[in-house]
Order: structure tokens, then C-alpha cells, then sequence
């Protein structure tokens, strides 16, 4: 059980619009953070001020706008980075280095006391400008537990407000996430923001592990968008701690598909119906058993409402159904059928389900029924 508050980081804006092929229109980029912020983020990272042109320019008029919720730029660990972020107007920076040893040698091609050097040196500039500092450990995951506690230890002494551990190439597991954590923290005493990948299909797991081993940051995308296979979603991040971990964070959850919705659009990315949370499958039934369960009692195959997401609830028939949705279904149109009549027209729907590959259109169902019904009255059935 988590007794504490937990704080929702959004990135959509920063690591999401880093998934390859993704740009967002300064517009789009202003709307998100407006929806982001309503809905009840508590901090958003909105961009890469050092960019300069349309990013600078979009991060300055998200700043502009007043949200309730904090305002963060992503920087290097470099003053001028820091120096861009502070001109755009935000109250919290991070500042990111690489601390594993692949990183250091083959990506920044220096030593581990240049890294401690530099990320201190950004760390006191930033504290210098009054922001909120967020130090992230890029490939934290892959990081020497020991140096990772000594950079930690530093960026706390220097002034950070906490540590991102980021699982960059998202190779972490629940397990090994929960211990990796816990020692972090046990071992430094900051607080920590879990920055998590989806690589091996882990992302929101490992996020709650971490929530779990003590962070009280959860990093996130919208619908997971990010680089790769994607980040940790938000409305599955909110909604696992709501439903599973009894952690309510008063989100305006029921608008969660809006934001999905939107999302999808202005990143052109398909929102597939089978996705978690706010795929519209999520509350789609065709099985029999399974729709008729839905429809004695939603619990039965529901582990919240529809409208707690923003979906509806969807009776789907087709090969799989049942007579208890074929009668449900028809009582809709205010067409009673007995079981017999329900039976009937059940084996021609699966036939045409098979045929089409589908589920049917209501105006294909009408069709079999007032194709029974004539068949009926010529007395052929």
C-alpha cells in the first residue's frame, strides 16, 4: 500500500514529439498543455528551449498561459541550455546526462568525472536561478549502482529537487526496477521520478514498481508516445494507481479518450481500439458469455465504468455472440424476440460474420431479421 502523494510528469510534449516522424504544430503543442494541465498534470516538460525558433517560441507561450501546474524544460547539462530555459519564462528545469558506462565512452567519449563535473557545475547555476531541478540519469538503468549513488548524492548536495531514473532503452523489469529503486533511495535520500520505456512491453509496470520502491514521480506520455516503442502511458499510470493501488490523484479522468483523441490526431499516430484504457474495445463485448455477464452485472467483465474513461459501453455481434445480446440487441430497435426467434436469427449472423470477417452494422442485423420474418410468413423455416 502507498501512503503518500504521487506526482504525474508529462512529457508528451518533449519525449513524446521525439518519437521518429512526430511534429506538433505550436498550436497543438499550446492546446495539449491546456488539456494537460485541466486535466490535472502536475508537471508538464514542454520542450527543448535551446531548439530556439517554433519550440522556443511555443514554450514561452505555454508559460504565458498561467496553468496551474509547474513548467518544465529539458536541458543539457550545460549553463546555456539552462540559461535558454529560464529565458522562455519555466519554473523547472532538467538537467540530463549520461551516466552509464556505454553512454560515457561511445557518446560523450569522456570519463565519469567529467560527468559529475558537468552536471554539478548545471546543477548550482540552475539552484542560482531559483528553478525547480529535476537531474536526470539518462540509461540510469544500465548505470553502476555505486556511481549512480554518488551522482545522485552530488546532484543533491549541488541543489537538485530530485533524480530521474530513466530506463532509456527499456530493458528494466518490475523486479529488478523495485530493488534498483529502493537501494537508490535508501542510499541518498532524494526523491526520485521514474522515466520509463516500453521496449519489452514493461513501461507502466516498471513506473508502479518504482512507485512502489518509493518514488513519488511518475514520468509520462499521453497514449505513450516517445521514442522507440513509447513511455509509460498516462491514462494507464493514473488509472493502475486509482483502481489497483487505491491511489486517487483527482484527475478529470472521464476525459482521458478526449485527450487520447486528440493526441492521436495531432501526432498522427493511430489510437489502435484494443489499447489500454481508452481503446474503445476496452468496453466492447461480443462473446457470449461475456456480453451476457455484462449485461446481468458490468463487474462481471468491467473493472470500472465506461463513462469513468469517456467510452460507452458497446454490445458487439457477430460470430461469437449470444442469444442474450442478439435479444438485448434487437430490444433496442423495440423488437421483442422469444428464444426461438433469438436462436434463429443467432446462426444466420454468425454465418454472415464468418462470411464478412466481421461483426455486423445494426442495418445488417434489421436486414436478417426482416429476412426471417419473410421467410417465415412464406412458411420456409
Amino acid at each position: 500500500m502507498v501512503n503518500r502523494k504521487i506526482y504525474i510528469v508529462d512529457t508528451t510534449l518533449r519525449d513524446g514529439e521525439q518519437t521518429a516522424g512526430v511534429v506538433f504544430a505550436n498550436k497543438e503543442k499550446v492546446r495539449i498543455a491546456r488539456m494537460l494541465d485541466e486535466i490535472g498534470v502536475d508537471q508538464i516538460e514542454c520542450g527543448i528551449p535551446v531548439m530556439g525558433g517554433d519550440e522556443k517560441e511555443a514554450i514561452k507561450e505555454i508559460c504565458r498561459l498561467g496553468l496551474r501546474c509547474s513548467v518544465m524544460a529539458w536541458n543539457r547539462a550545460v549553463v546555456r541550455d539552462i540559461q535558454e530555459s529560464i529565458d522562455c519564462g519555466v519554473d523547472a528545469v532538467a538537467i540530463s546526462i549520461s551516466t552509464s558506462d556505454i553512454h560515457i565512452k561511445y557518446k560523450l567519449q569522456t570519463s565519469r568525472e567529467w560527468v559529475l563535473e558537468n552536471m554539478v557545475k548545471a546543477v548550482e547555476y540552475a539552484k542560482s536561478q531559483g528553478v525547480y531541478i529535476s537531474v536526470n540519469a539518462e540509461d540510469a538503468s544500465r548505470t553502476d549502482m555505486d556511481f549512480l549513488i554518488q551522482f545522485a548524492k552530488l546532484a543533491k548536495e549541488a541543489g537538485a529537487n530530485r533524480l530521474r531514473y530513466c530506463d532509456t532503452i527499456g530493458i528494466l523489469d518490475p523486479f529488478t526496477t523495485y530493488n534498483n529503486v529502493k537501494t537508490l533511495i535508501d542510499s541518498v535520500g532524494i526523491d526520485v521520478e521514474m522515466h520509463t520505456h516500453n521496449d519489452f512491453g514493461m513501461a507502466t509496470a516498471n513506473a508502479l514498481a518504482g512507485v512502489k520502491a518509493g518514488a513519488n514521480y511518475v514520468g509520462v506520455t499521453v497514449n505513450g508516445l516517445g521514442e522507440r516503442a513509447g513511455n509509460a502511458a498516462l491514462e494507464e499510470v493514473v488509472m493502475a494507481l486509482k483502481i489497483l493501488y487505491g491511489i486517487d490523484l483527482n484527475f478529470k479522468t472521464e476525459r482521458f479518450r478526449e485527450l487520447s483523441e486528440y493526441v492521436a490526431m495531432a501526432s498522427n499516430r493511430e489510437l489502435p481500439a484494443w489499447k489500454a484504457i481508452v481503446g474503445t474495445n476496452m468496453f466492447a463485448h461480443e462473446s457470449g458469455i461475456h456480453a451476457d455477464g455484462a449485461l446481468k452485472n458490468p463487474l462481471t467483465y468491467e473493472v470500472f465504468k465506461p463513462e469513468d474513461v469517456g467510452l460507452e459501453r458497446q454490445i458487439v455481434i457477430g460470430k461469437h455472440s449470444g442469444t442474450a445480446a442478439i435479444k438485448k440487441k434487437f430490444a433496442e430497435y423495440g423488437v421483442n424476440l422469444s428464444e426461438e426467434d433469438a436462436a434463429a436469427i443467432l446462426e444466420k449472423v454468425r454465418a454472415t460474420a464468418v462470411e464478412l470477417k466481421r461483426s455486423l452494422f445494426d442495418k445488417e442485423l434489421i436486414f436478417i431479421y426482416e429476412e426471417y420474418l419473410e421467410k417465415r410468413e412464406r412458411g420456409e423455416l
